[in-house]
């Protein structure tokens, strides 16, 4: 006797290795498989019912959401990479793929996704490429590699950290790293930058102040130490603390208790302290203006991030990871560096460090929406300033060949590639263009 169609289709389910789940129109889980439970790491009967968004928490689900694309679109998608986050705050890198799901009448009323843990083959592809990896942290740079090494250890220690470095270096990657890797991850990780806040608030900021401490203080209010009760307390840009309240966060590191401003009565604290800057803080101790004693505490454990400059192998790349970033927020389709604008990319000498790369390829994919990225994607200052010495004779093209090739790369350049925009401009045929492109600009 054949099987009732809705229990066949639950046993189908139930046999697959990949994990599949569909959701209603308003993206409510309906069906969640065990394959699916055990690569999420929850129990499927406690998903169903939920957001996707709130079960999975994917790299995707900050706006660009591959599943509500193929319901609103109509479409589906095949074999896209990215990550979802389960409860312990895992990362699990996943394959997956997406359609509408229809009622028998043909009218799309949800959708179905498959996923597949890729952990393994991800893992492997960055051995193979000599990758050295942990968290969200990617280098190929020998020194930073034994840095990374050293990571969970520290993480895992509970001292403090100081983190130190440049201005776009990764301070806060690194905090969030230890946080994510110690015993406290699944406490809160709080940040507060130091050099943000006015000195007078800065105390309240941290500390938290009781009623009528001060003219506007209305009503009691906690400070960032009370909010990482049980977490991380990342202090970035450290060496602009004033020198008072670096007497009150050394009673803190000492005793691990301090008091909100205005209060007689002491708080504990269990959160744990990692600290960064930008500073020579030896240079400041020497200077009278930060306290050796401070430098002492904060640094039980120390990590110095080295400039981007300083370890050229990386250029390319993060910037493949800030492409496929890009790709995953944006919808777009870049798929990867031209040599040329690789060539570019690894002459710069990066004063803003890994977050100036970062802003870097987030510029040329709002100019690159597909294909490869090329130099005139890049920002201006990163190429050629022209030679003003020269006359126009000079620099012009010499010949009708080079002038054609030159107006068909800019006419392109100028619709991010797009050869139909590209032909219209230049009231030239499709076939036309790729001639011109095929011949070069000649000698």
């Amino acid at each position: 006797m054949a099987l009732p169609r809705d229990i066949l289709c639950e046993s189908i389910m139930e046999s697959l290795a990949d994990g599949v789940f569909t959701v209603d129109a308003d993206f409510t889980i309906t069906s969640f498989n065990r394959a699916a439970g055990a690569i999420a790491g929850i129990a499927p009967e406690q998903a169903l019912g939920r957001k996707c968004w709130e079960v999975f928490h994917s790299s995707l689900c900050d706006g660009a959401c591959a599943l509500g694309h193929c319901i609103d679109n109509d479409d589906t998608l095949q074999n896209q990479s990215i990550f979802i986050v389960r409860p312990d705050g895992v990362k699990v890198p996943v394959s997956i793929s997406a359609a509408p799901l229809r009622d028998a009448t043909g009218r799309i009323v949800g959708g179905v996704e498959s996923f597949r843990d890729i952990s393994d083959l991800s893992r492997l592809r960055k051995e193979l490429e000599g990758v050295r990896t942990v968290e969200d942290i990617l280098t190929k740079n020998k020194a930073l590699a034994h840095t990374l090494d050293l990571l969970p250890p520290i993480a895992e220690s509970g001292a403090a950290v100081l983190i130190l470095g440049e201005s776009g270096t990764g301070k806060e990657l690194f905090a969030r790293a230890i946080h994510n890797l110690s015993p406290a991850a699944k406490g809160p990780f709080v940040a507060v930058n130091c050099g943000a806040i006015p000195g007078q608030l800065l105390e309240s900021e941290l500390f938290g102040h009781v009623r009528g401490a001060f003219t506007d203080a209305k009503s009691d209010r906690k400070g960032r130490f009370a909010m990482a009760q049980g977490g991380t307390l990342f202090l970035d840009e450290i060496g602009e603390l004033p020198l008072p309240l670096q007497v009150k966060l050394l009673r803190v590191l000492q005793e691990h208790a301090y008091e909100p401003l205005g209060s007689d009565t002491s708080t504990t604290t269990n959160a744990r302290i990692v600290a960064a800057t930008n500073r020579d803080l030896e240079t400041m101790i020497a200077e009278g203006t930060f306290r050796r004693d401070l430098f002492y505490r904060l640094s039980v454990a120390r990590m110095a991030l080295p400039p981007l400059r300083s370890r050229p192998e990386d250029i390319p790349l993060l910037a493949h990871a800030f492409i496929e970033r890009q790709n995953l927020i944006g919808q777009k389709a870049v798929t990867g560096l031209s040599d040329a604008a690789t060539r570019r990319l690894l002459r710069h000498d990066y004063p803003g460090n890994v977050r100036e790369l970062q802003n870097i390829i987030e510029y040329a994919c709002i100019l690159c929406s597909a294909g490869r990225i090329t130099p005139e994607h890049l920002p201006d200052y990163l190429l050629p300033k022209p030679n003003t010495s020269a006359t126009p004779a000079a620099n012009a093209p010499t010949t009708m060949r080079a002038a054609k090739y030159h107006a068909a790369k800019a006419a392109l350049a100028r619709h991010n590639g797009k050869t139909m925009a590209a032909c219209r401009e230049l009231d030239i045929t499709k076939d036309t263009l790729r001639r011109i492109l095929q011949a070069g600009p000649g000698d």
